[in-house]
């Protein structure tokens, strides 16, 4: 049985659910396609910035979160080759658009608070997409199922393996040479620590620490696999030995921090490459093409050291949601010529010519300056090792407020 959709958005992640309900706050209806039977919560939390809290703010949901959340109000780094403090740098200040303020948030609550506030049925899950063709002004949907969709408008939200980045002909993302352990970690009785992000950086690692709530812990160490010699497939069956890993390549840590990664449990970690776009790919490729484009992990991968994953697919989705809400809302003008399928096309095609413009310097701007963030506090080099920890430090440091100074603007039409 074939169905029809003015706009179908494939995957129920961050940069999917924020383009539904951004697009339903400007009156717009859209399905979101699922491949999972559930919402999706991997990767336990993520840290969100000022760029991001503005714009859940203007999908009217910043608060609701806030309120679930510990509010940070620092960054300290530390050196785990000696255990002293290299920087240290205050959230408290004010930027370009307005006061920093940074939070942890747990990856669930953000997800499911996006899913409330839709309308019933606005996600199909147990949907994989499996293939899209041309049908004209309109792309054929295949699943897995057998079903088959036609939609006017199709977004795909569906992550670094993203089939619709693939139509779409864009390169396949890179292997970054890097992974990343996470974890979460529950103290019924409270955790002690204060509101600060933690970090720790030396002999090839990067880890940090960060409060969700009081009795809420999240961490992540951030590694080469080929340069300590695991096997990333073999340290994913065997939860025990990657915590082993962990413990043994902590460094010079105070106490409260190994207990943290000690007495993590072995359900609460996760393993996983780190994917990037070659960032001069995003600038020559295709992001969008006639009534198709892709937004999130679908668009951008980036390695995760300026924080900037999760709140660049939430950017995006509030850019997407205005850009189509512009050419979809107004009233067609004789350029327009008779309101039609085609003309509906060309006014789609015109909406995300326009999102593409206003996400693809942003996107190469995060995605490069992530990975030589990455690069040098990762990196073992004498030379580097010096001016990281003597030079540096601070200037690192500062890149995350730098990052999350912006604006991606408002959902109101003009």
């Amino acid at each position: 049985m074939e169905m029809n959709e003015d706009i179908l958005i494939v995957g129920a992640g961050i940069a999917g659910l924020t383009t539904c309900l951004g697009l339903h706050r400007l009156g717009l209806r859209s399905l979101v396609l699922e491949s999972s039977d559930s919402l999706r919560a991997t990767g336990f939390a993520l840290a969100i910035w000022m760029n991001a809290w503005r714009a859940l703010d203007a999908l009217g949901i910043g608060d609701t979160i806030r309120q679930q959340h510990m509010q940070l109000h620092g960054l300290q780094v530390f050196s785990s080759i000696s255990g002293q403090p290299t920087a240290e740098m205050p959230f408290t200040t004010r930027g370009k658009w307005g006061s920093h303020e940074v939070f942890c948030v747990r990856r669930k609550v953000l997800l499911e608070t996006l899913e409330k506030e839709l309308p019933q049925g606005s996600i199909r899950y147990s949907s994989k997409v499996v293939s899209i063709e041309d049908s004209g002004y309109y792309k054929t949907v295949h699943l897995a199922d057998g079903s088959v969709l036609k939609a006017k408008v199709l977004i795909g939200c569906d992550g670094v393996k993203s089939i619709v980045s693939k139509w779409l002909g864009l390169d396949k993302p890179v292997d970054s040479g890097r992974s990343a352990l996470r974890g979460t970690v529950e103290f019924p009785d409270g955790h002690g620590f204060g509101p600060k992000f933690l970090q720790y950086v030396g002999n090839g690692f990067r880890r940090g620490v960060l409060p969700c709530g009081p009795t809420t812990l999240y961490w992540f160490l951030t590694y080469a696999p080929s340069i300590h010699g695991l096997d990333n497939g073999e340290l994913k069956k065997n939860p025990a030995k990657v915590k082993d890993f962990v413990l043994s390549n902590l460094g010079k840590v105070p106490q409260h921090i190994e207990n943290v990664f000690r007495e993590t449990a072995l359900d609460c970690i996760s393993c996983s490459p780190l994917k990037l776009r070659l960032p001069w790919k995003i600038l020559s490729g295709h992001i969008y093409k006639g009534n198709v484009c892709v937004a999130g992990d679908a668009l951008h991968p980036m390695t995760p050291d300026v924080g900037q994953g999760g709140c660049s697919a939430i950017e995006d989705g509030i850019v997407l949601a205005r850009c189509l809400g512009e050419v979809l809302l107004r009233k067609p003008t004789r350029e327009d010529g008779e309101e039609g399928e085609e003309a509906y096309y060309k006014r789609v095609s015109k909406g995300l010519e326009k999102y593409a413009k206003e996400r693809r310097w942003r996107s190469f701007k995060l995605i490069s300056t992530a990975y030589l963030l990455g690069f040098i506090q990762e990196c073992d080099w004498k030379v580097v090792k010096f001016l990281r920890e003597k030079l540096l430090s601070g200037f690192l440091a500062k890149l995350f407020l730098k990052m999350a100074d912006f604006d991606c603007g408002q959902l109101s039409i003009s």
